[in-house]
């Protein structure tokens, strides 16, 4: 398939080493909570082990995906080390943070390719409906690169790469269908319901193979008495249905050519609190995605050429901005891929060359004095190699803006096999993210201060650029896992929004390149198989993200992040898993008097099990937040509100 880069191609000794990885976060509750091996691709698009990969890996698979009420991708990786998902609205939407580095950061990719729809909907939406454009169903495992990748995927990797793989059409045939209800036990209403559909098989065979799953989300609002104004929405109404199919045509025993297809619908309705005011804020999106794809397996190289093409369309019926400006938001973003890769052996060295052409096309009828075009190009080149015991990979990328020039980002990575368990890995390399539209367009403007201000963009902004560092060394085997990684992120001319503060309250304000930061710590994490029918898992983050101007912490950071979990087959049928979550306190914009408020520390536990009925039919069923933890008075004083005790219950049939 498209995804196997490095089929037919023998690597050389220590590039090869294909090891045992470890149980992750969320993990399957298999007959015997044994390591499985995972094989990843985002860290240089070739396959490696979470051992030898040269970069800070996680996985999520498929069996993981399955033991919870996962509606999205936030939801799908919030286990995992490193990771930190912030609120991004006052009514539930959140975002995913990597290393403490502010979610523009994070680039999300499904089968290697950028999805993005934050121009249309710009960072005071986050990129929650991005987050939310995969169906669940449809994914066929999760891998989470921390640290930038911009060597390899250029703008917006500075800070990790989330990755999504989607399920492959099989030879034989598969089907099934799942159902989830979830239904909170405080507050009103919010009920949640998701089902899914797929089929799987071969169309001609030994010839074409076809998939198609199906999957729809139905999610009440959800209200409770912890918001400032009791009768608005700590939670969003959502609404989603996503249809997702792709053909595999098998030309020869070498070649295949890709085509997928996947549309969305995703609606949203949220009362949300104005000054005391309720206010209604309604959106609405489709999106359409095509790709299309062959993939070359020759002798000694591989070759990959793809299109891919999404089109996002949005109407943006929100109560303030429709009031102000007397219309509603009708927006819509269009993003265009090609890309090339060639991957071959040159002697010991195992080359990768690719290049890049993007094209973003936006069209708001609220901003814009008419269509904008932006064009992107790249080229990138890897050496993957040995020295002895030690695997060294080394890439360069250039970019090519057509409104920010040309920026160059080279990585050098290092992992050094002390024995085919331990490893001692490192790297340094540069990254930089280019402004976005709606950041450096003046003819794009944003309201905010809840409706009192606008911000517009600045087009004199300049690409922020980073200097990153990590080293650190993990152990893996059958039963145990142990690591640690210190990292340290240097960003220089950091683009930051202006804001309302004491003394200070324009009509209009801009972003600027004024900020330096830094954003360090260390990474611990680590299981163990306590008998073939119970592990125990653990990962430690501490993040330490300064504002270098002020010297203050980066808000919505938090320093510690904990997560500890517990699996037990208690039965050959039954498996059951806990898992704890402590996140640390943080700062918190409350209001212009006071921009930064210290929020206290909070727990979540949650608990699931998974019973195997038949070989056809399993059930599931668990409780979210058991404690029925609250966030405190300054969280909930800006509507950041914790989803109090839930429980869940569903099935799976497949045959």
């Amino acid at each position: 398939m498209s995804i196997a880069l490095n089929r037919g191609i023998s690597r050389p000794r220590h590039l090869s080493l294909t090891l045992l990885a470890s149980l992750m976060p969320l993990a399957a509750l298999a007959a015997e909570p044994v390591a499985l091996e995972q094989q990843v691709i985002t860290a240089t698009q070739t396959a490696h082990s979470e051992l030898s990969a040269p970069a800070s890996v996680s996985v999520v698979t498929r069996e993981e995906l399955e033991q919870r009420p996962v509606y999205n991708l936030a939801d799908a990786v919030k286990y995992l080390p490193g990771v930190h998902l912030n609120p991004s609205s006052t009514y539930g939407r959140q975002e995913i943070k990597l290393r403490g580095m502010d979610s523009d950061y994070t680039l999300l990719l499904v089968n290697g390719r950028r999805i993005n729809s934050r121009d249309a909907l710009s960072s005071n939406y986050a990129n929650d409906f991005d987050l939310s454009s995969i169906p669940m169903a449809a994914i066929e495992r999760i891998e989470v690169i921390r640290g930038p990748m911009s060597s390899l995927y250029g703008a917006d990797a500075l800070g990790g790469v989330v990755n999504v793989i989607l399920r492959q059409p099989t030879e034989e045939t598969k089907a099934g269908i799942a159902y989830t209800y979830e239904h909170p036990t405080e507050g009103d209403s919010g009920d949640g319901h998701k089902a899914s559909g797929y089929v799987s098989g071969s169309l001609i065979e030994n010839k074409l193979l076809g998939n198609l799953i199906l999957e729809t989300t139905d999610q009440a609002a959800w209200l409770s008495e912890q918001t400032v104004n009791p009768n608005t929405d700590a939670a969003e109404q959502r609404q989603a249905s996503s249809a997702y199919g792709s053909l595999s045509w098998l030309l020869d025993e070498r070649q295949t050519i890709d085509l997928d297809i996947t549309h969305r619908k995703d609606d949203r309705e949220a009362e949300w609190n104005n000054f005391g005011a309720v206010v209604l804020n309604v959106q609405e999106m489709e999106r359409w995605s095509f790709g299309l794809g062959h993939t070359g397996n020759w002798d000694g190289f591989n070759t990959r050429v793809r299109y891919y093409y999404e089109n996002v369309e949005l109407m943006d019926d929100s109560q303030i901005m429709t009031t102000l400006r007397g219309m509603k938001g009708d927006i819509e973003q269009k993003n265009h891929t090609v890309d090339g890769q060639v991957t071959a052996f040159l002697g010991s060295h195992l080359l990768t060359l690719g290049s890049e052409l993007r094209r973003t096309e936006l069209t708001h009828n609220q901003n814009l004095g008419s269509e904008t075009e932006v064009d992107q190009k790249a080229v990138y080149l890897q050496d993957e190699f040995s020295i002895g015991d030690l695997d060294v990979t080394l890439g360069g990328r250039l970019d090519d803006h057509d409104s920010f020039g040309s920026e160059f980002s080279p990585r050098a990575y290092g992992v050094y096999n002390l024995t085919d368990n331990w490893v001692i890995k490192g790297s340094v390399g540069r990254s930089f993210k280019a402004p976005s539209i709606y950041q450096s367009d003046d003819t794009y403007g944003v309201l905010a201060c809840r409706g009192m201000c606008t911000l517009v963009g600045n087009p004199n902004l300049k690409p922020e650029t980073a200097t990153s560092y990590e080293i650190g060394t993990l152990y893996q085997n059958e039963r145990l896992e142990a690591g640690i990684m210190l990292f340290n992120n240097d960003i220089d001319d950091m683009i930051i929004t202006d804001t309302w503060r004491v003394g200070y309250r324009p009509a209009v304000m801009t972003y600027s390149n004024v900020s330096k930061a830094r954003v360090q710590g260390y990474e611990l994490q680590g299981r163990y198989n306590l008998s073939d029918s119970m592990g125990v898992r653990a990962n430690y983050t501490y993040s330490d993200a300064e504002d270098r101007d002020t010297d203050e912490q980066l808000r919505n950071t938090p320093q510690h992040v904990a997560n500890i979990g517990f699996d037990w087959q208690a039965m050959p049928d039954l498996g059951l898993n806990l898992d704890y979550q402590y996140t640390g306190s943080q700062l918190l914009y409350v209001s212009a008097a006071q921009p930064n408020v210290e929020s206290g520390a909070f727990h979540q536990l949650n608990f699931g099990a998974k019973y195997q009925a038949t070989r056809e039919l399993s059930l599931k069923a668990g409780m979210n937040n058991l404690t029925n933890e609250k966030r405190d008075d300054v969280a909930q004083s800006v509507d950041n509100i914790l989803m109090g005790r839930t429980v869940f219950v569903g099935f799976s049939y497949d045959i």
